[in-house]
């Protein structure tokens, strides 16, 4: 038997979040970093819905709020001051605002903290990798213990490597890590907020970019653009740094400095994210410009699609081509990611006339056509997760007439689902994932999702940890509770939000993964035959 069943290589929040992970799964785990303590500097600072929904399956939401600015506003201006877009979301399907301002080590150490709680997860601090040796039976790592320079051998079924970056898994695995070097930016954090307000603005004339935006614990940051004769260490220098902030705040030299760094902008993807049992995740298998702010959460939606997989394989329900599905649903998202940070950050913090003209056009037009502006302000342009490969089973249209698809949605498989506030059975209003827990689940609306399942079914969907869910209005769920089937939990769409989704959509029954993924739907009378196709899709092992 190996030493542990996954080592992981990296504290950063992508090895955070996946220890996190395998810890609630149960996995006995090991997370390796070669520095002393969680790096201090903020780099991360947007924290969306979907990462805000992941904290919440490793039970440390409330933990991580209390470090986040909810419905952080964004505003793009032109040289001239005047307000060209505006990102400010409203909505909450997934349970959480969809911008959030956060300190990223403050968050880091609340994921590290939380790791605690498993008795099967175990951190070394200033331990590196140094070598890795694979076979198909298991992966020896060899680290290094940096206090006494002391090297040593573990074993584990399958290792990741979450170390950023300059990915020494990444060089080992033979991937290539394509993209661009992008321009350089200084980053100035000032405590004692000198502005005080609660929002983000995006700013850029002909000559420099910039940005600044109101965090948590009275932090704001200023972000600048620079030249490529501006040096790290010029631009670092207090002479500088004044000159940069002259023209937002006065007397630049009474402000509280904590920090200034000059960072540079990559924007590169991975070709290849596994070899054998050695994978590749966060900032080692992706990097892209903080514009969109989406570095961070791109690295805990890596971790979320592939702790699940990694506890499926080890727990024998799923064989270990399951794994291959990671990279197949990952990179194609991530890549859109990447060009999305790419694209904001030569059309809002861009330099030049042709963009100048450009921005102003933006805002004109959003000015006078509110579909422009609702665009820009819900942030629809924000790829979301649509899986149209992996784990999940592609949905066939059905062509009936009491099957009639409203505003023009056919299929839902491989993107999210909604979070809304459901009952459970003892009356009590929560989250609903809360109530279905970090499992699999079988949704059926109005239906008992047991009748509809062959008890062979039945016990592969038990076998693989889902809970069988029946989900009806309010006003039913006493009556559902009562007369559901043994094992089947009765919810109550409380806001009637569960019901507006189904009203919609031609498919009644869901089979939903601990990710939150729809992995496939179908209706009611199909689902023992989709079911068939679900367990192929994951590689179910009876």
């Amino acid at each position: 038997m190996s030493d542990y069943q996954v080592v992981v290589v990296g504290a950063g929040p992508t090895g955070l979040m996946l220890a996190n992970l395998l810890g609630r799964f149960g996995v006995r785990t090991l997370l390796v970093e070669k520095l002393p303590e969680l790096i201090d500097y903020p780099r991360a600072i947007g924290i969306d819905d979907e990462a805000l929904r992941s904290m919440q399956a490793i039970d440390l939401v409330n933990e991580v709020l209390a470090h986040t600015v909810p419905h952080h506003m964004v505003r793009a201006v032109n040289g001239q001051g005047k307000v060209v877009a505006e990102m400010a979301p409203q909505t909450d399907e997934f349970g959480w605002s969809r911008r959030n301002g956060f300190i990223q080590p403050l968050v880091d150490r609340e994921l590290l903290a939380g790791l605690k709680r498993f008795d099967c997860v175990e951190v070394r601090f200033n331990t590196e990798m140094v070598a890795i040796e694979a076979d198909r039976q298991q992966v020896t790592v060899t680290v290094k213990d940096l206090l006494s320079e002391q090297d040593s051998a573990v074993t584990a079924d399958y290792m990741v490597g979450t170390e950023g970056g300059r990915s020494f898994t990444r060089e080992w695995i033979g991937a290539g890590f394509e993209g661009t070097t992008l321009k350089q930016c200084l980053v100035i954090d000032v405590a004692d907020d000198p502005i005080g307000s609660p929002n983000a603005i995006f700013g850029a004339d002909t000559g420099r970019g910039w940005a600044t935006f109101g965090l948590p614990h009275g932090i704001r940051r200023w972000e600048f653009n620079l030249d490529p004769a501006e040096t790290a260490e010029y631009a670092e220098s207090e002479e500088f740094v004044h000159k940069m902030l002259a023209d937002h705040v006065p007397d630049p030299a009474r402000l509280n400095i904590v920090r200034r760094r000059v960072y540079t902008h990559n924007a590169r993807v991975a070709t290849a994210w596994r070899k054998g049992r050695v994978l590749i995740a966060g900032d080692a298998a992706h990097i892209m410009p903080v514009n969109a702010g989406q570095g961070w959460n791109s690295c805990i939606r890596d971790a979320m699609n592939l702790g699940w997989k990694l506890a499926a394989v080890l727990s024998g329900t799923s064989a270990d081509a399951l794994l291959d599905t990671y990279q197949a649903e990952r990179r194609d998202h991530v890549k859109g990611m990447v060009d999305l940070s790419v694209q904001m950050g030569r059309t809002f913090a861009g330099t030049g006339i042709v963009r100048e003209v450009f921005r102003t056009a933006v805002g004109f037009v959003g000015d006078r056509i509110p579909a422009v502006k609702q665009y820009f302000s819900s942030m629809k342009f924000k790829p979301m997760p649509s899986y149209t490969k992996g784990a999940v089973v592609p949905t066939v249209v059905r062509e009936y007439k009491s099957i009639i698809p409203e505003h023009g949605i056919t299929t839902s498989a491989g993107k999210l689902f909604i979070q809304p506030k459901v009952s459970g059975p003892d009356g009590t209003v929560r989250l609903l994932d809360d109530v279905l827990g970090p499992r699999w689940a079988v949704i059926a609306w109005n239906n008992d999702p047991r009748r509809l399942l062959t008890a062979e079914h039945a016990d592969a969907l038990t076998r693989i940890g889902a809970v069988l869910v029946t989900a009806v209005p309010e006003v039913q769920r006493g009556w559902a509770s009562a007369h559901a089937g043994d094992g089947v939990l009765a919810i109550g769409d409380a806001a009637g939000r569960i019901k507006e989704w189904f009203d919609v959509r031609p498919y009644g029954v869901l089979f939903i993964r601990p990710d939150r993924v729809i992995a496939a739907e179908c209706l009611a009378i199909e689902a023992d035959a989709t079911t068939d196709k679900l367990l192929a899709a994951i590689s179910y092992q009876p």
